[in-house]
């Protein structure tokens, strides 16, 4: 095996096929889920269009600076005001409506693994893994840098644990690999250690360049098919207040050329990046969304793109960023309003400010993946793993937040209503005072009645004490290694592996891409 725990899991559970019946949590099966409840509306219509006008006033009287010449010049030959030497921009409200009619409303984004497509859009919702962060924690071996031994095992994860539907991004930076040549290695770990829909950082030309052929090679297709099938997405933030510096920009002209999916993302923290007060913040959000949107449909009309909502508020004391707060929640509820002003996908986030597996990280969770939910997400980044802010990855949190995501799932589920489910014969054989556990209709749904959860206990206290009172870490703990133990890499076509494997290496030889390193 290739992680650091399967041996000694394998020995103690006496093969694979004893592991996997004594020690793998159950599992749903993989399934996209739909969110089957009308979302929440924080805001009234009338309150929403002055949001939408506040936007627009800010696009056309203050306006945008766009660092990277090319892209400048073709929003000016789209229509849009730009400064004689000058990297400000200013759109007329007419173009900014005009522009994003051409955006869909959904698309299919497209895995290695067909099984693994995901529906973006209409109701259709999907689930990330954490991303970006610089730092990995477990309880083993504490807090320490991101490095991509710990990279590859929280892939390894993502993959074994079916509520996780995309990888969000690297879940911890693999910071042990120089940066010019970082990219190729964490895409080929993600290409061929999982099947599911990635994600590549748009942090330069030729790194996009690189994932948009990399993305090619392992789904075995031309160029043609991938200019018709979005196969990987890039996260694009805006440089709040109101500016896009010239790597994001570059992946927006690179990837929506490709017709590959951008995820127009703020980052606007009321009272730092923002506005202090939530409907400036928003405001703000909206203006840099919609003009990032503009661009990817100035460049290819009808590229899929997604409305990103990241407002959040920051402790006023410290600057310190804060998530799973009540504000938030609306934030994100009000965000999901806004996507669906303009027809387009949503995009929002699981997140926590917690340090530790504790009960901050799980009511800050819920609270963030509530707002996410009832705003109508489409797309849930971070869903699984993300730990103090987006500081650090944790490989328990990565179990405590599949847990919720299932339990999510679960909520989502349909629930039926015929002659079988109303259950009639079931009460008329019981009869008043009775019970239904030896009842037949009970019995024919003994292994499927409920949501089964893999972390809590529901156990009496007695019975609890006398098991050594499990608290959630360890069993989090216990689990991850279980999964990780069981793992195997899904299948790659031998021809498909070695033209990515040769990619990869000749890209290696060349030096990858410049940095300041």
């Amino acid at each position: 095996m290739t992680t650091e725990f399967a041996g000694e899991r394998r020995r103690r559970s006496g093969g694979r096929a004893g592991h996997e019946r004594h020690l793998l949590p159950r599992q749903r099966p993989f399934a996209q889920p739909r969110i089957r409840y009308r979302p929440t509306e924080v805001v009234s219509a009338d309150e929403l269009e002055s949001i939408h006008l506040a936007s627009l006033r800010v696009l056309a009287e203050i306006g945008m600076d766009f660092l990277d010449e090319g892209a400048r010049e073709l929003l000016r030959a789209a229509g849009a005001h730009v400064e004689p030497g000058s990297e400000r921009v200013r759109f007329d409200p007419d173009m900014v409506v005009e522009k994003i009619r051409t955006a869909p409303a959904s698309f299919t984004f497209h895995a290695t693994n067909p099984a693994h497509d995901l529906v973006i859009g209409g109701d259709w919702t999907a689930f990330g893994t954490v991303g970006s962060a610089p730092n990995v924690a477990d309880l083993d071996r504490g807090r320490r840098v991101g490095n991509r031994a710990d990279y590859q095992n929280l892939v390894r994860l993502g993959q074994m644990l079916n509520p996780v539907h995309f990888f969000a991004g690297y879940a911890v930076e693999p910071i042990d690999i120089h940066a010019s040549v970082r990219h190729l290695h964490a895409l080929h770990d993600v290409l061929t250690l999982a099947d599911k829909p990635f994600h590549a950082y748009s942090l330069g030309r030729q790194r996009n360049l690189d994932a948009l052929e990399m993305a090619r090679i392992a789904r075995g297709i031309d160029d043609a098919t991938l200019d018709r099938e979005p196969s990987v997405f890039t996260v694009i933030n805006s440089s709040s207040p109101l500016r896009l510096d010239t790597p994001m920009l570059h992946g927006i002209l690179e990837f929506s050329a490709r017709n590959q999916i951008i995820c127009m993302t703020p980052f606007t923290l009321a009272g730092a990046m923002a506005p202090v007060t939530l409907a400036g913040a928003l405001a703000e959000q909206n203006a840099e969304a919609l003009a990032g949107m503009v661009l990817t449909q100035v460049v290819r009309p009808g590229s899929p793109v997604i409305y990103g909502g990241f407002t959040s508020n920051v402790d006023m004391q410290s600057g310190a960023p804060a998530f799973g707060t009540p504000e938030y929640m609306k934030t994100a509820m009000i965000g999901g309003q806004l996507a669906r002003r303009y027809g387009v996908p949503y995009r929002s986030s699981n997140v926590s400010a917690a340090n530790a597996v504790d009960a901050q990280a799980a009511y800050e969770s819920v609270f963030s993946l509530w707002g996410a939910i009832m705003g109508g997400v489409n797309m849930l980044m971070h869903g699984a793993g993300w730990m103090e802010g987006g500081l650090h990855a944790g490989f328990e949190k990565m179990i405590l937040d599949a847990e919720l995501l299932g339990m999510v799932e679960a909520f989502l589920d349909p629930v039926a209503v015929d002659d079988d489910e109303l259950a009639f014969e079931a009460m008329e054989e019981v009869g008043p005072g009775g019970h239904f556990f030896g009842a037949a209709h009970t019995q024919s749904r003994f292994r499927t009645a409920f949501h089964k959860p893999i972390l809590s206990d529901w156990r009496n206290y007695e019975a609890w004490e006398e098991a050594g009172s499990p608290e959630l870490p360890g069993k989090a703990n216990r689990i991850w290694k279980e999964l990780l133990a069981a793992y195997e890499p899904p299948p790659m076509d031998p021809a498909i592996r070695e033209e990515l494997d040769a990619f990869v290496a000749k890209r290696v030889e060349e030096g990858g891409v410049p940095t300041d390193f």
